[in-house]
């Protein structure tokens, strides 16, 4: 799957919604789920995909595919 998106926080308290490889994001936000919601809206319209959502520690917090990409391992849990 070729389109993956990344939502971290960025130095300045924003957080950014940036496509894995890019070395700009492609909108800064208030607020992680407005970043996420503009994030899972343009994988929609890319024809899906992965997105990966960072805490403020930088760690991996979340993980979804977004249909209808192909997920080799779908979930158990009710998170998404």
């Amino acid at each position: 799957m070729a389109n993956r998106r990344t939502v971290s926080q960025r130095s300045d308290g924003t957080w950014a919604n940036k496509r894995d490889g890019a070395s700009r994001s492609a909108g800064n936000h208030q607020t992680q789920k407005q970043a996420a919601d503009q994030a899972k809206q343009m994988l929609v319209n890319a024809g899906g995909g992965e997105l990966k959502i960072k805490g403020t520690d930088g760690k991996i917090r979340s993980k979804d595919t977004i249909a209808p990409g192909n997920d080799p391992n779908p979930p158990k849990d009710k998170e998404h």
